[in-house]
C-alpha cells in the first residue's frame, strides 16, 4: 500500500505545474560619454551626418550651425542668416547628405512710400533712414547646407504672423515642417510644404486659439501624420483632458483627413516626438505628477503598446526601438536604484513592446537635447547641464 501512495504522489508532482519565476530584471548598462562641449549658446537641436555631428540653435538672436566630429572638436561654425534677427529650432539629414535647419526669421522688407509732404527744415542734414527692417520672426525659414560644403542656402516663406517651427520631416519628394503661429486668440498649429528647391506651398492652420505641433512624419503615400497639443476642439473631435495630446492624419491634399485625442481627463498631455515607424513620445501631467509616455502606433493610429514613466517632461523616439528620457523613479522592468535626481535613460524596445535593453549615466543632465543616429556613428544622445553639451553613444567602438 505503501508503494501505492508513493506512486500517486509521484504522479501528482509530474503533472502540477512548476510555480512561474520572476521575470528577470534587465541590467542597465552605462551610455559612453564621448565629449563634452561647452556652450553658451541656445542649442535647439543637432543632426548627424556620417561621422559629424552638427548643433545649431541660437546666439544674440542669430541663428547658427556647428559641426563637431566624434570627439566634439569643431569642423565648422557659421551664422545661417548673419544679416536678420532669426532662430533655427529643427533639423533633418536627406539620404544625399545635405543637411536641413528649419526656423523662423526677420526679412528685410520696404516700407511703403510715404505721402509727399512740404521739404522740411532740416539745417543738420540728417539723412533719413526708412525702416524697412521687420523685426517678427514672421518668416518660416528654411536652411540648405549642401554635402560637402560649409555655406548655407536660404529658402524662405513670408507669413501674416510670428510662426515657430518645432518639428521637420522629408523624403526624396519634398519637406514638411510643423510649429505654431499667433491667432487673433491664442495660437494655431502650423504646417507647410515645401520641395528641394524652396518652392513652399500655402500653410494648413489647425485650430485658432490652443493647439500647437510639434513633429510630422511623411508617408509614402503623400499622406502626412502631425502630432502635438491641443485644448480646443479639432475635426468634430472634443477635449477630454485639460489639454489633448493629437494625432493628426493629412490628405494628400493638404486637409485634415483624421484626429485622434489622448483620453485622459484632467490631464495635460502632448505627443512631442514621433519616428517615421509612427513611435510617439510625450508627456502626461497630472496636478503634481509629471510623466513620459511612449507609445508604438498602428498605421490607423491604434496604440499596439504602451508605457508611462516618472520623469520630468519630454521624451524622444527614434525607430521603431528607441525612447530617451530623464526619469525621476524606479522603472520595475530594470535593475536600478531609485534616481537621487533626474537619470537620463535610452530604452530599446523589441517588436511586441518588451523592454530589451536600458542604457543611463550618472553625469548631471538638466534637459534632453535629442536622439538620432547614423551608419557611421551608431545612436547618439545629446544632453545639457547648466553650461555644457554631453555627447553620448551606447559604447560602440566606432568613436575610437
Amino acid at each position: 500500500m505503501r508503494g501505492f501512495f508513493s506512486l500517486v504522489i509521484a504522479s501528482l508532482l509530474l503533472v502540477i505545474p512548476p510555480v512561474s519565476a520572476a521575470p528577470k530584471k534587465i541590467e542597465v548598462k552605462a551610455l559612453k560619454l564621448v565629449a563634452t562641449i561647452s556652450s553658451k549658446d541656445d542649442v535647439a537641436g543637432f543632426v548627424v551626418s556620417a561621422r559629424t555631428i552638427v548643433l545649431f540653435g541660437t546666439a544674440m538672436n542669430k541663428s547658427f550651425a556647428r559641426a563637431v566630429d566624434s570627439k566634439a572638436q569643431e569642423l565648422w561654425s557659421i551664422s545661417l542668416d548673419p544679416n536678420s534677427s532669426s532662430i533655427a529650432t529643427a533639423g533633418a539629414v536627406d539620404s544625399d547628405g545635405n543637411i536641413w535647419i528649419a526656423g523662423s526669421t526677420s526679412l528685410l522688407r520696404s516700407t511703403s512710400t510715404p505721402t509727399p509732404t512740404p521739404t522740411p527744415i532740416n539745417p543738420d542734414s540728417v539723412e533719413n533712414i526708412p525702416n524697412s527692417f521687420n523685426p517678427a520672426l514672421d518668416a518660416v525659414a528654411l536652411w540648405k547646407i549642401p554635402a560637402g560644403t560649409t555655406s548655407a542656402i536660404l529658402y524662405s516663406a513670408q507669413q501674416s504672423a510670428p510662426v515657430l517651427i518645432t518639428g521637420i520631416a522629408l523624403d526624396k519628394n519634398g519637406i514638411s515642417l510643423v510649429g505654431l503661429t499667433q491667432s487673433a486668440k491664442g495660437s494655431s498649429g502650423f504646417l507647410i510644404n515645401s520641395n528641394t528647391s524652396g518652392e513652399f506651398s500655402k500653410p494648413l492652420l489647425i485650430g485658432t486659439r490652443s493647439t500647437t505641433l510639434d513633429a510630422v512624419v511623411r508617408h509614402d503615400d503623400a499622406t502626412l501624420t502631425v502630432v502635438g497639443a491641443s485644448g480646443e476642439s479639432l475635426g468634430g473631435k472634443k477635449t477630454i483632458g485639460t489639454v489633448d495630446g493629437v494625432i493628426i492624419k493629412i490628405s494628400k491634399t493638404n486637409t485634415i483627413q483624421s484626429v485622434v485625442r489622448s483620453s485622459a481627463p484632467q490631464a495635460q498631455r502632448n505627443w512631442s516626438s514621433a519616428s517615421s515607424k509612427l513611435l510617439l513620445g510625450g508627456d502626461i501631467i497630472t496636478r503634481a505628477k509629471i510623466e513620459s509616455a511612449v507609445t508604438k502606433f498602428s498605421s490607423s493610429y491604434t496604440p499596439l503598446w504602451t508605457y508611462r514613466f516618472s520623469s520630468t517632461g519630454p521624451l524622444y523616439t527614434l525607430g521603431s526601438t528607441y525612447a530617451f528620457f530623464l526619469s525621476t523613479s524606479v522603472i520595475t522592468q530594470l535593475s536600478m536604484k531609485a534616481p537621487q535626481k533626474p537619470q537620463p535613460i535610452l530604452l530599446a524596445f523589441d517588436s511586441k513592446g518588451l523592454i530589451t535593453k536600458a542604457f543611463s549615466s550618472s553625469v548631471e543632465v538638466r534637459e534632453i537635447i535629442g536622439l538620432s543616429s547614423s551608419k557611421e556613428l551608431g545612436i547618439i544622445c545629446l544632453t545639457f547641464t547648466s553650461d555644457s553639451l554631453s555627447i553620448f553613444s551606447l559604447g560602440e567602438s566606432r568613436f575610437e
